[in-house]
């Protein structure tokens, strides 16, 4: 259950509380609120500071996922002070993973089906449209020699890297909607309707990997997946969609490295 699925439900449990102490002859009650701790996911103490390396993402016109997910990520670990921030250039990632790409035994060139071309934009890969073309290149994430040197360039942190799809879709069907009636005598009535509606927006779909710098060993990785529909007729500017996503998933990827709270309240009686 997400934190936003708590507090929802923690506010409505009280609710009902008070209703059902107020329909039992007025007991008295008073509402306390709490605070409940949950344990972040992984140990930071043994580091000094945190990198965010740069992410995969394909080739896109609208928005850079590598530099766009570097941004966002350090300016939240700033604000919330995990761990000082390396301040570094993001690493060419693209290009390494490009390197990873096997070849066939049989040949020093790779074969057209095994090729990949040189990514368009430094930070990005070509023709990346889903879950599994970026998948080919996770292997580059196991390279603990690699990541060991890129540590030892960055005083041995905690490495945040991992890959980044942020891309179009479209999807259509019957909507269910609430609309305004009023009847004969003039009163007004919510009642459901279902609309065909083709709708397009973007699915982001995540992978944060997190590595030690010290060794260039995996510690923990954890993927996210969420998208975003809007109607034909209202146009959201790509970047404003990648905000409203990652809004959503910023909790989650901040409990990893430390304790979250979540807010709610108790009822007791008087």
């Amino acid at each position: 259950m997400t934190d936003r699925l708590k507090k929802t439900a923690g506010a409505s449990l009280s609710v009902a509380l008070a209703a059902a102490l107020a329909a039992c002859g007025g007991t008295g009650y008073v509402e306390i609120p709490i605070e409940t701790p949950i344990a972040p996911k992984l140990d930071v103490s043994p580091f000094q500071r945190i990198y965010v390396a740069g992410f995969l993402a394909g080739a896109s016109d609208d928005v850079d996922a590598n530099m766009e997910t570097v941004r966002l990520l350090r300016s939240q670990l700033r604000n919330k002070n995990i761990l000082p921030v390396v301040d570094a250039d993001a690493i060419p990632l693209a290009e390494k993973a490009l390197q990873e790409v096997e070849t066939p035994p049989d040949s020093g060139a790779a074969s057209p089906q095994t090729a990949a071309a040189p990514p368009a934009e430094p930070g990005q890969l070509p023709a990346v449209n889903n879950e599994s073309d970026l998948d080919q290149y996770a292997k580059v994430f196991s390279d603990a020699g690699y990541w060991k040197q890129v540590g030892e360039e960055h005083e041995q942190p905690l490495i945040v890297t991992g890959s980044v799809l942020f891309v179009p879709h479209a999807r259509s069907g019957f909507v269910q909607r609430e609309q305004e009636q009023y009847d004969s005598f003039g009163r007004r009535q919510v009642v459901p309707i279902r609309t065909y509606m083709e709708r397009k927006g973007y699915i982001l779909r995540p992978t944060f990997v997190f590595i030690d710098g010290r060794t260039g060993e995996q510690l923990y990785s954890e993927s996210f997946r969420e998208e975003i529909l809007y109607g034909s007729s209202q146009q959201t500017p790509a970047l404003s969609s990648y905000f409203e996503l990652m809004d959503r998933l910023l909790p989650a990827f901040l409990n990893t490295l430390s304790a979250q709270k979540i807010h709610g309240s108790r009822i007791l009686l008087k």
